[in-house]
Parts: C-alpha cells; structure tokens; sequence
C-alpha cells in the first residue's frame, strides 16, 4: 500500500524524479503526443516539406478550422501533433521570437536558434511545480544560411534534427516508411511524393484532399508556401493516392 502510494506522488508530480529517474507527466505528454493524428517533416536538397493528416471528423465541420501546418516567419513553416491548444501556445511563443530577432538584431531568426528557443521554453514546464509539461510535438522546418532545416521538439525541452521525420499517431510505421524510401538526392516534388506516399500507406492507401495539410519551404525563394486543396488533389492524383471515393462500402456506419 505505501509502494503504491509512493507510486502515486511520482506520477503526480512533475518536479519529482521517480526512483529509476524518470519523470512520469513527461511520459504521459509523450503518450498525448501519439494521440494525434499524424504530422511528417522531409528535408530535400531543394527545400523542406511538411505534411499532415488532419482527419476532419464530421461533414459538419469546415475544413479551414483544422489547423496542423502554421507559418511561423517568411522562411519557416511549423507542423504539430498532439494537444491542439498547447500547439497553439508554442506556436504563438515561436512566432514572438521571430519578431525580436528581426527588431533586435535585423535578421530573420535561424531555424536551429528558434527551435532551441521553443525547447527551451518547452523545458521550463518540466521543473516547475503547479505546471504541467506540454502535450504536444513540433516539427520545424526552414531554410538557414541557404541549407534546409528539419527539427523535432520533444515534451521534455530536448531538440533533435532529422532528414525526414513522423510525429503523432502510426509514428514507428510512418518512421519505417521514411526509413526504406528516403532518397538523399530527392528534390522538392520528391519529397512532397515521398511524404503524401507514407500518410497514405497507414491510410488504406489513399487520402482526401480536404484530410491532408501540405506546405513547402523552398531553397530558392527562401519562402513559406502552404498549399489549397486544388493543389493537395493534384498532387494526390499524380501520386495514385487520391481517395475517389467508389470503395466505400454502403453497409458503413457513418457513425464510426
């Protein structure tokens, strides 16, 4: 009875270490994190990717207002899984951080130095009491001195770069995907292909235009592009992932 109690105080304390050194609302982020629905980063030669799978859960509901892909600066684009809201919070912090190291030193922000500031701020949440840590991952993607960026904020502060990276909901499927099928002299298309290809490969094989977000940052133009549907529903058709719609099964429950 004291074991579980003892138990207990570690769970529910964030500033408290558990006996093997683990902090357990830090792990439960984690555990929020893979309860979104999926988010992926591709770095190429010619630019960063982001795409994710938004999964609007009722006819009902605009498409619009589902929002996983955020513009963060001109030449950084910031996709999410995991707790909306705490996305939102984050989002908002990076994009305060953008604005003062333009005003303070009359440059855009590197996409390294905003991504350590964002974990940063992320790590503070993970020793202060009455606080809980955020239950969210990012996935930042830009272009820094002429070279794409791709990094991943963790729940717990830490910061990890990668050339193609899944977050959120099927990670280790989506992560062996990008594994196997990565191309190191991949351009942009590539990338966009390769990204569509694995949301698509823990999705029945096909994915709807109004269900993915899809964004770029360019090398060339150094420039934050997120794509409308129009754009999506080509890429999808060229790519043979388009849902068309004629293998739904009438005796479906449109409840489920």
């Amino acid at each position: 009875m004291q074991g579980q109690q003892q138990q207990q105080a570690y769970d529910r304390g964030i500033t408290i270490f558990s006996p093997d050194g683990r902090l357990y609302q830090v792990e439960y982020a984690r555990e929020a994190v893979k309860r979104g629905t999926a988010s992926i980063g591709v770095r190429t030669n010619d630019g960063v990717v982001l795409a994710v799978d938004k999964r609007v859960p009722s006819p009902l509901l605009e498409d619009s207002s589902v929002e996983k892909i955020h513009k963060a600066d001109d030449h950084v684009g910031i996709a999410s899984a995991g707790h909306v809201a705490d996305a939102r919070q984050l989002i908002d912090f990076a994009r305060r951080q953008t604005q003062v190291n333009q005003l303070r030193y009359g440059e855009p922000i590197g996409v390294e130095t905003l991504t350590k500031e964002v974990t940063d701020h992320i790590q503070q949440y993970t020793q202060v009491g009455g606080a809980r840590p955020f239950g969210v991952a990012l996935i930042v993607g830009g272009i820094q001195n002429g070279e794409p960026r791709l990094f991943e904020t963790d729940p717990s502060g830490t910061p990890y770069e990668w050339k193609a990276l899944a977050v959120g909901s099927d990670r280790g499927e989506l992560q062996t995907y990008l594994e196997e099928n990565y191309d190191d002299e991949a351009d942009l298309d590539g990338g966009i292909r390769l990204a569509l290809d694995a949301l698509a490969s823990v999705n029945d094989g096909s994915l709807l235009p109004n269900e993915v977000g899809l964004a770029t940052i360019d090398v060339e133009t150094e420039t934050f592009e997120q794509f409308d549907q129009d754009r999506i529903a080509d890429h999808l058709e060229e790519n043979d992932v388009l849902d068309d719609g004629e293998d739904e099964s009438e005796d479906d429950d449109p409840a489920e």
